[in-house]
């Protein structure tokens, strides 16, 4: 172990920005101390350098934007990256301002099935397709009505 926790947290949220707890996880997984840690964490987050709630809204802005995680699934991802409920929700919310379902699955729709055509395709292939939009938390009746749309169009 070279260098201090605060050498190492820094060497980290140089090339991302990381939640408190992935922070936290990471440094303790180097072997840093417990006591270490918190300090650090606490410099950080004094520095402006580790903001959970600023880490929340980004990553979920992202991930709707990409289109790989929205609704619960976008919830499942940032409590898993060990964000508090209550800034989960936030987070979600400003999200899902900005998300306008049918529109998000058209554009993925668009620019990663260019070759499929709900007139023609098998059940096989739809089913496979609703099952990709399902994992990624979209919900049955959106994807569904824009495939109707995309079909007779």
């Amino acid at each position: 172990m070279a260098g201090t926790a605060m050498d190492a947290a820094l060497n980290l949220l140089a090339r991302r920005d990381h939640s408190s707890a992935e922070l936290s996880r990471k440094l303790a997984a180097k072997g840093f101390p417990a006591d270490e840690i918190e300090a650090t964490l606490s410099r950080l987050h004094g520095l402006a350098y580790l903001d959970d709630r600023r880490y929340a809204e980004q990553w979920a802005a992202r991930a709707v934007r990409e289109g790989t995680a929205v609704g619960p699934r976008l919830r499942l991802e940032l409590r898993r990256r060990g964000i508090p409920p209550e800034i989960v929700e936030a987070a979600m919310a400003a999200a899902g301002e900005e998300l306008d379902e049918r529109q998000a699955i058209g554009e993925l729709l668009a620019r990663r099935f260019t070759g499929f055509d709900p007139a023609t395709a098998t059940p096989r292939e739809t089913r496979r397709l609703v099952n990709w939009f399902q994992r990624r938390g979209f919900s049955l009746s959106a994807i569904f009505d824009t495939l109707r749309m995309a079909g007779d169009e």
